[in-house]
């Protein structure tokens, strides 16, 4: 089973700021059942330390070690923010993608990311489409590689 669902993905999304869109990509991980609130919070005090973006208008907020035990299944969602937020000083994010993950099953997916972020023209169709399923089809190659 993969660990991205359409049911954790939410396209043409507003944020006021970072800590709203961290709240919002958190709170689709607690509605799949994957993690409990507590997670988020843990999320919003990581990105305090340490700032999750990634470049080409991409963040990863994730907890911290101390939220181990607030994870029950390792699952991912991702915000699409068309307008983009103000992540860190002067940088945009336009992509928020939440991880919660148990072991390392998350590794794949980050793979995944770094490879699409890495090409432009994926990341600019990842920033605006209209469709789940380029998002899916771009983050979830690991249904293919696992099988292999």
């Amino acid at each position: 089973m993969s660990i991205l669902s359409k049911d954790c993905i939410r396209l043409n999304v507003k944020a006021k700021d970072k800590q709203d869109a961290i709240c919002q990509s958190g709170k689709l991980l607690v509605e799949a059942g994957c993690v409990s609130p507590n997670y988020v919070d843990g999320m919003l005090a990581r990105e305090e330390i340490m700032s999750t973006y990634l470049g080409n208008g991409v963040a990863i907020p994730h907890g911290q070690f101390d939220n181990r035990n607030d994870i029950f299944n390792s699952c991912i969602s991702v915000l699409q923010i068309p307008e983009g937020v103000e992540w860190d000083e002067g940088e945009q994010v336009y992509l928020v993608i939440g991880i919660a993950a148990l072991r390392n099953e998350h590794v794949t997916i980050l793979a995944n990311l770094a490879e699409a972020i890495d090409d432009e023209e994926i990341a600019q169709k990842m920033r605006t489409t209209r469709n789940v399923n380029v998002i899916l089809d771009h983050l979830n190659k690991e249904n293919k590689s696992s099988t292999e």
